[in-house]
């Protein structure tokens, strides 16, 4: 006797309702920050640390020694505003370890450092096939040492940068762009090393990412905490790359751009390419394109969220 078809509908759906569900692990991350450098680093880390979805390993600090306003200590400068970041929002498990001041020398020897230390460590703990993400906002020169130091991290980890100005059109590159000069050799070891999962937020597509100050203050200014310590860096930081906009009522969020991209990869739209014609040919990943509102949007919400469940 053979059962009605709607029995063996009511059979099927109740397997699938019984079937395990296959949860996929929270994004792994370590940030690799200049936060010193800018502005745009302290958003981008904010926006980070009050993510629930994501596991945030450590904040490591990175170099920029190029900078006209650069200490001899550039790297502790990048430090001790990390520090400062954590204590204000009162984070106390997210480790802090202190990157090299100086960038590479020798495409062949690590500036080795705590940081480059912590990023082996950490990528060789990541469970069964997980991936650790490196993302940088700075110099490359802490993922690059750690890569130099320990080539078996390179299928364990996948590499996301802010640098460079690229020609989607062309596919051609020009590396004279801030986070790429203060380590050239840093810059050319991730694009030379084979089977190493790189994508790129190139400058020319993370600069259409462009902050209000009239919005900044209207959302954050007599907020406390960390929401002052954001607005206070805005306007005390000297911007000395250009001559326009001397009231500082814009600002390009570049790094916010990735961390966007990343924890919303719906916001922004990637394509493949090969590397520059004078490294190892093989393919990269480069955003080509970013939805800033959503991106805007996707920032204001949050730390709207965040600023009121402080009470």
């Amino acid at each position: 006797m053979s059962h009605p078809p709607y029995i063996f509908i009511i059979l099927v759906l109740l397997f699938i309702g019984c079937a395990p569900v296959t949860k996929e692990p929270p994004l792994s991350l370590i940030i690799d920050a200049d936060t010193a450098n800018e502005v745009d680093d302290l958003y981008a880390l904010v926006r980070v640390i009050i993510e629930p979805s994501i596991n945030l390993l450590g904040i490591t600090s990175a170099q920029f020694h190029t900078s006209p306003l650069a200490s001899d200590t550039t790297v502790l400068e990048s430090q001790k505003i990390n520090e400062t970041l954590l204590q204000i929002m009162n984070v106390k498990d997210i480790p802090l370890p202190v990157g090299s001041n100086d960038p590479i020398i020798n495409e062949d020897e690590p500036a080795s450092s705590e940081a480059s230390q912590f990023i082996i460590d950490k990528a060789l703990q990541m469970p069964g096939e997980e991936i650790l993400h490196l993302v940088i906002l700075g110099s490359c020169t802490n993922v690059a040492s750690a890569i130099l130091q320990d080539p078996t991290i390179i299928p364990r980890i996948n590499v996301h940068y802010l640098g460079f100005w690229h020609d989607q059109e062309t596919n051609s590159y020009n590396k004279k762009e801030f986070n790429s000069g203060n380590d050239t050799l840093a810059v050319e070891i991730l694009l030379n090393t084979r089977g190493l999962k790189l994508d790129i937020m190139s400058a020319t597509t993370s600069q259409h990412l462009v902050f209000e100050k009239e919005k900044v203050d209207s959302l954050l200014k007599g907020q406390g905490g960390v929401a002052d310590y954001l607005v206070d860096r805005w306007e005390s930081y000297t911007r000395w790359w250009t001559d326009e906009d001397p009231l500082k009522e814009r600002w390009i969020m570049w790094d916010l751009a990735l961390i966007e991209a990343l924890l919303k990869p719906e916001m922004a739209t990637r394509a493949k390419f090969t590397t520059p014609k004078e490294n190892t040919n093989r393919i990269i990943t480069i955003y080509t394109e970013i939805d800033v509102p959503a991106m805007s949007k996707d920032f204001w919400d949050k730390m709207e969220s965040y600023l009121n469940s402080r009470d």
